[in-house]
């Protein structure tokens, strides 16, 4: 029998997601960024020195903890649009690979700097004509000691919640990169924007 581990009430910061399974049943999608919050900053609070030490073993968690709970192809495909439609395969992977590293990136860096702040959560949203739910949650005195609304939008995958855009203070990072990303593919091609996603992301 599968037994669901209740965790405890955290500061927190950017919510990070991972499914689980309560008595046989698939977690909400509420659930799930409780419990996976929980997990991730136990994890980055209880190893702060070898971060401060080695910012890469930030990376490290990240990669082991939160890579596999977002739907990058998706996400690929939504900030590229018709771009992607024309791509090689291998320019697909590419600028999959390098989009992954850049959002990876941008929420370590969020995470440790919110890890010790408070977050509020509420229930998830959803419609019957559409297959996506809508987390909603608050990080408490992020900015002026206003509290930052950061919204994420899942659907389900092999029973899996998983994200497909994040919303922060209700921009979306899906829309904001599709409207860089379409001018430098528009200016450059599709092969400069894979090659200085890559540099900016071994910086």
């Amino acid at each position: 029998m599968n037994r669901y581990v209740v965790f405890s009430s955290i500061l927190t910061a950017i919510i990070l997601f991972l499914s689980n399974s309560v008595l046989g049943q698939t977690e909400s999608a509420d659930d799930t960024v409780k419990s996976t919050t929980t997990i991730v900053i136990e994890r980055i609070k209880a190893e702060r020195n070898r971060i401060k030490s080695d910012p890469g073993y930030l990376y490290v968690l990240m990669d082991q903890l939160v890579v596999p709970k977002f739907d990058f192809h998706i996400m690929s495909r939504a900030v590229l649009g018709s771009a992607w439609q024309n791509a090689t395969v291998d320019q697909q992977e590419a600028f999959q690979n390098e989009f992954k590293n850049l959002l990876i990136g941008t929420y370590a860096t969020s995470l440790a700097e919110y890890a010790d702040n408070q977050i509020i959560f509420h229930p998830a949203e959803s419609r019957p004509d559409s297959r996506f739910v809508l987390v909603r949650t608050e990080v408490k005195g992020a900015a002026n000691n206003n509290p930052l609304p950061i919204d994420y939008r899942m659907h389900q995958v092999d029973e899996k919640w998983m994200v497909v855009d994040v919303a922060v203070d209700k921009v979306s990072l899906v829309s904001t990169y599709r409207g860089s990303f379409r001018s430098e593919i528009n200016n450059d091609g599709l092969d400069s924007l894979i090659k200085k996603l890559a540099e900016k992301n071994k910086k």
